[in-house]
């Protein structure tokens, strides 16, 4: 099978395609032939070493995919060899086969595409996980999503207005906002062009927001904090600007505010049950065409560069797709 992989820390241009032997799924395995692999932005860290998730090298990125069992090890109950399936995993799905945990799939409603379920599971799963089990957003409550254009952004925008709150999309470019606007955000800021504390308290007055969702963190973070209300909820989703953001205490204590961690990773491992549920409902949602989960674009395998490249430059609006031609 062809694999990208990875063998030395760097960037895109460390990596290289590689004929593998093909995986045995052992006992709870199934062996996935993959169709469709989704790449995020963490991918871009996990290759220069710089993400919390240091795997053994050699190692192949791409932490979510979707494809079709190809075979079964012993134990592996719940599937059956046929099913399409949804994969999760923390790296390795940018490869035509993988040998994956039954825990770590998802039957595929047929009214689901492959690029679809192949980019739902993380950025969504995370999205689900942050505003409904960490922040418990109310419906009429103010959500501020920070780089709004984004895959985990534009799931922040699409999943809560779906929640029924008010969403306002923060991005770099009146483009990427056009974006956001199209999947259902309330109200637009260009934090390139205008003050983004000031024009959150334009929104709402008074009275601030209720949610900030953060994936970008550096110097939106603080501003998008103080523009927060009372018993407002600060949910830290990852660091995109590359600078972990400080927090003034004295501002969290006058406002009562919860600065609320998102590892979606822990959760998937501590509270499979609940994972499980989310992920079953997110597929429900994508059946019933409430979640459109934009694709950026689909590359083929050999164009791996490229299409990392898009994430490191922070261009992608929307999901960053590989086709594995199955």
């Amino acid at each position: 099978m062809k694999a990208l992989v990875c063998s030395r820390l760097g960037g895109p241009e460390d990596l290289g395609i590689e004929d593998l032997p093909d995986p045995v799924a052992g006992p709870g395995e199934a062996l996935v032939r993959v169709r469709v692999a989704a790449l995020n932005f963490f991918d871009t860290l996990i290759i220069a070493g710089r993400y919390q998730v240091k795997p053994e090298l050699p190692f192949s990125p791409g932490g979510e995919a979707c494809g079709v069992i190809e075979a079964l090890g012993p134990d592996a109950g719940g599937f059956s060899v046929g099913d399409r399936v949804m994969v999760h995993l923390s790296h390795g799905t940018a490869r035509e086969r993988i040998a994956v945990p039954v825990k770590r799939l998802a039957r595929v409603p047929e009214a689901v595409s492959d690029g679809i379920a192949a980019g739902l599971s993380i950025t969504y799963g995370t999205t689900l996980h942050a505003l409904r089990d960490r922040a418990r957003i109310r419906p009429g409550e103010t959500l501020v999503v920070l780089g709004a254009s984004g895959g985990v952004g534009l799931a922040a925008v699409e999943l809560g207005k779906l929640l029924g709150a008010r969403v306002i999309a923060c991005a770099s470019s009146p483009e990427k906002l056009e974006t956001a606007r199209a999947h259902g955000a309330d109200d637009l800021i260009d934090y390139k062009a205008d003050n983004l504390r000031e024009a959150l308290r334009r929104l709402t007055g008074e009275r601030g927001v209720d949610v900030v969702y953060d994936a970008v963190g550096g110097d939106l973070a603080e501003p998008a904090m103080r523009a927060l209300g009372w018993k407002g909820r600060f949910l830290v989703i990852g660091f995109a600007a590359g600078e972990i953001p400080k927090f003034p205490l004295n501002v969290i204590m006058l406002k009562g505010i919860d600065v609320q961690g998102v590892h979606w990773g822990a959760f998937v491992e501590r509270e499979p049950e609940a994972h499980a549920a989310n992920q079953a409902q997110l597929l429900a949602w994508a059946a019933e065409g409430k979640l459109t989960v934009k694709v950026h674009g689909v590359y083929p395998l050999d164009a791996y560069a490229e299409a990392l490249g898009v994430l490191v430059r922070r261009e992608a609006v929307g999901k960053v797709l590989l086709d594995l031609g199955g």
